[in-house]
């Protein structure tokens, strides 16, 4: 969603004494607002917070090997092992309709060059800005329907900084807000849309909205362009900016999902300069030291 004029977004980031994060200059255009399924306890799909993994238990070399075989045993054939197919990595021509058909608010329009962010109540420090964004992008946000959806918690930083250089009580001229610059009206959206009662206004909170945000746009592009395969690696990204998940959920989380995926025509990324600010920040942000 379209939120941080290039002059805005710089002086933001004066404001806090941070420059030279992202590679190419301030932030662009906007950071859609959040919007997803706040830990996905989501009616539609029942899902709801999955049980911690049994820890696994220690073997012998021996055992983890089985017992020698008998002598007088007529030796077996090892079955074959099960070659999964592997999945495509570029993104479909022609998408398929999309799963999640609940969308959120459109973006709001671009607010006037002239406009100055306010901040509002206490800043949070960047330790428990830290906290909070890395617990964030440590839920598990679908499940049930999509258990192997995982949102890098280099990729919640990366965007947080990009978005408000981590500043958790400012809002932005066009109602963005804190940490992960949430729009009031996709923060309604995303509480009634799974039940949840977050405050945007409350710095985890915000951070829990925009990680869930991002985990709805990787659910929603994931199945409509990359037959649910819902990996946000880097590895998978070429030289083009079309050419993975990642990149297209960045862009979206700043243009809205309308402008890079829409029924029936190919995968869009109409803001590049934001993708590769977040992609950089991601490996190269100060904020990665905090």
């Amino acid at each position: 969603m379209r939120r941080w004029r290039t002059a805005a977004v710089a002086a933001v980031l004066v404001a806090v004494g941070v420059t030279g994060c992202a590679r190419e200059g301030a932030p662009a255009q906007e950071p859609a607002a959040v919007a997803e399924g706040v830990e996905a306890t989501e009616a539609a799909t029942g899902d709801v917070p999955a049980e911690p993994a049994p820890a696994a238990t220690s073997v012998s070399g021996r055992e983890s090997m089985g017992a020698a075989p008998s002598r007088s045993a007529s030796a077996k054939p090892s079955p074959k092992p099960t070659v999964k197919p592997t999945r495509a990595t570029a993104p479909r021509a022609v998408p398929k309709p999309p799963t999640e058909t609940k969308v959120p608010p459109p973006p709001p329009k671009p607010a006037s060059t002239n406009c100055t962010p306010k901040y509002v109540g206490t800043q949070a420090t960047r330790a428990k800005a830290k906290e909070a964004l890395t617990a964030a992008a440590a839920r598990t946000y679908w499940p049930t329907s999509a258990p192997d959806i995982a949102i890098p918690v280099r990729l919640v930083k990366a965007t947080a900084w990009q978005e408000s250089g981590w500043q958790s009580n400012i809002v932005a001229c066009d109602g963005g807000i804190g940490l992960m610059q949430v729009m009031p009206a996709t923060a309604e959206w995303m509480n009634q849309r799974f039940g949840q009662s977050y405050d945007v206004d409350d710095y985890r909170d915000n951070a829990y909205l925009g990680a869930n945000y991002l985990a709805w746009l990787t659910k929603r592009i994931g199945d409509m362009y990359f037959e649910a395969d819902y990996r946000l690696d880097a590895s998978l990204c070429t030289t083009e900016l079309d050419s993975c998940l990642l990149n297209a959920v960045i862009a979206a989380y700043n243009y809205g999902h309308a402008a890079v995926a829409q029924e029936g025509k190919p995968l869009t990324i109409p803001n590049p300069q934001y993708v590769r600010n977040v992609r950089a920040l991601m490996t190269e942000c100060v904020c990665l030291s905090y």
